[in-house]
């Protein structure tokens, strides 16, 4: 909606309606919707939740954690860690959350996700330009909006994005991986250690000898899986995110090269590297809760529980949420979207989050960030932020928005979609030093565009 006012000297300015429709109170929702009120831009943020359940979800706050506890390294040499610092120089809101929130974990941000969902919920309710809205939305709205709907999309919503796009979604699967209670964990076996002694000792690593890993190995090949539903029969998996049944299906060394590598993990009291081990995640600030990394998981429950007690010092541990298996909905959106995230097919209509086929927090958090500006700067008539892909940021939106894509998936930050930089012929091996250039050039280019945004 927009209306042409008349000014001294009869020139035209167009002035766009000042209010959005954001969809959806994930990251990506919640992000773009402070965003929008710092600007401000009167907001109504859509949540279906308690009304309507997603089957992941497990409370009705904002920016709920569902998964895995933490957003991934904060290290700038990684490509995770600098889409993090990319967000502080853009001003994101989530971010500085996330680090208020922070639970010990080495090198990586993970955080205390009660507390986290929390303070969100806490920040946007108290906002005077954002009013909440409970309630499911079937149809995208006319008017300014931002669809953030995430990967758990209803059915309906889902159906009229569909239509509306004249594409099919693409399916892909989600896994959540078990929480356990650390009081349960038997530390005559279990012992507190980082890779390499990276940062502080903050992982409960679970060692294992070549006997007790075959038999682990055993169960799990063995264990039944919950059947998928006939809807879901079409879904793909998402690489980064197998169910650990699904990797152990590829060999049986595959999770001792993966999640259940030992390199770097020596328990000082014995000396061994060990043969497999299982790592524990802090899940709470209280120190109550630990996840188990990379063991998202579509097995029977009972079968779970006989899994993970067949780990070494998890022989009588409390499990208090089981893992679980989902589809995940995205839209195709290098037929979609341009890399500012605004549709081709509808200027008010910008996406932003997983839906989008940008994969983890992180991505999400990022997405709703550059959503929110771009909205705010279309309603004031200014020219739309599309970042190079010197950013992290830019280099996930010109991939996904990229219309040379015949089978688009879902992507994670990574190097490789970055312009690369230039190095000298002896040092185009060294790694560490090709992140180094490529973070230095985007940080740079960031804290020149701090002052325009």
């Amino acid at each position: 909606m927009s209306f042409e006012k008349l000014t001294c000297g009869f020139v035209f300015v167009k002035v766009r309606y000042m209010k959005v429709k954001v969809l959806g109170a994930g990251l990506a929702g919640s992000e773009a919707a402070l965003q929008l009120a710092k600007r401000g831009i009167e907001t109504e943020l859509y949540e279906m939740r308690p009304l309507k359940t997603t089957g992941a979800h497990k409370t009705d706050k904002f920016a709920e954690f569902v998964c895995s506890n933490s957003l991934g390294s904060f290290d700038t040499g990684n490509a995770s860690g600098l889409l993090k610092k990319e967000m502080e120089l853009l001003g994101g809101e989530l971010i500085k959350i996330a680090y208020e929130c922070a639970v010990p974990a080495g090198n990586a941000l993970a955080i205390d996700r009660e507390k986290f969902s929390q303070t969100v919920t806490d920040k946007i309710e108290a906002n005077s330009l954002i009013t909440v809205k409970r309630e499911e939305i079937t149809e995208i709205p006319d008017g300014n909006v931002i669809i953030a709907t995430g990967p758990l999309t209803s059915d309906k919503l889902a159906e009229n994005i569909k239509n509306f796009t004249q594409s099919e979604h693409l399916h892909f699967f989600d896994a959540i991986a078990p929480i356990v209670e650390k009081d349960s964990i038997n530390f005559d076996k279990a012992f507190y250690a980082s890779r390499y002694d990276k940062g502080e000792a903050s992982y409960i690593n679970c060692p294992m000898s070549k006997e007790e890993y075959e038999r682990f190995y055993d169960i799990l090949i063995n264990a039944p899986k919950i059947e998928l539903k006939e809807f879901e029969k079409d879904a793909k998996f998402f690489e980064s995110c197998l169910p650990i049944e699904v990797l152990a299906s590829r060999g049986v060394d595959t999770l001792r090269f993966g999640p259940m590598k030992p390199v770097g993990l020596v328990d000082k009291r014995t000396g061994i590297e060990n043969y497999a081990v299982v790592q524990l995640r802090q899940d709470n600030s209280a120190k109550t809760l630990y996840n188990l990394v990379g063991f998202q998981t579509n097995l029977k429950w009972g079968s779970q529980k006989e899994l993970l007690q067949a780990i070494p010092g998890l022989e009588n541990v409390n499990i208090v949420r089981y893992g679980v298996m989902h589809r995940n909905t995205f839209i195709n959106s290098p037929k979609l979207l341009a890399a500012s995230l605004q549709s081709r097919k509808r200027s008010n209509l910008f996406f932003a989050g997983q839906i989008t086929g940008t994969e983890g927090y992180t991505e999400s958090i990022a997405s709703g960030l550059l959503a929110g500006i771009n909205m705010a700067r279309f309603i004031h008539n200014q020219e739309l932020l599309v970042l190079p892909k010197i950013t992290v940021l830019g280099a996930l939106t010109n991939y996904i928005s990229d219309e040379a894509h015949d089978k688009f998936q879902p992507i994670n930050s990574n190097w490789g979609i970055l312009e690369p930089v230039e190095l000298a012929k002896k040092e185009r091996k060294n790694k560490k030093l090709k992140a180094e250039k490529m973070s230095f050039r985007s940080i740079e280019y960031l804290k020149n565009l701090e002052h325009m945004i």
